[in-house]
Parts: C-alpha cells; structure tokens; sequence
C-alpha cells in the first residue's frame, strides 16, 4: 500500500492525500487484491469534471488496478 501512496503523491504534487485499505470489510467476497478507498484534495482538479477527476486518479494508478487493487473507491476535491 506505500508504494500505492507513493504513485498518488507522484501523480498529484502537493495534493492531501487519505489511502484506507478496506479489505478487511469484504472478507469471503474471493477477491484477489485489496479494496482501498482514497480521497485526494487537489488544486489540479480545477476545471475538470468529476469523470475527469477520477479518471486522472484511475491512470495513475493503472498498472494496479486489476492487479494488487481490486476495488478503489475515490473521492476528489478541489483545493
């Protein structure tokens, strides 16, 4: 998970960054990988729309998705 955390701070300078990994609250669902809920507050976000903004989170972090992420719930604010 801190290389996780490392990739959203990479992606989003000077962003708050919140990672939670909520495994534990899908247990018995088979999945493999981890289920992590994240909320990032980031100037950069201006002038994008909220698809925008998750998509910006989704490719910084597609290498994982599907791999060691199996769920990610995201939030995004605008500084």
């Amino acid at each position: 998970m801190d290389q996780i955390l490392r990739k959203l701070k990479q992606a989003f300078p000077g962003a708050d960054i919140e990672l939670k990994n909520t495994s534990s609250m899908h247990v018995g669902h088979n999945a493999k990988g981890m289920h992590l809920k994240t909320t990032i507050c980031y100037n950069g976000f201006k002038g994008k729309n909220l698809i925008e903004q998750h998509q910006m989170v989704q490719k910084a972090l597609e290498s994982e998705l599907g791999n060691e992420i199996h769920a990610l719930s995201i939030k995004t604010i605008i500084m």
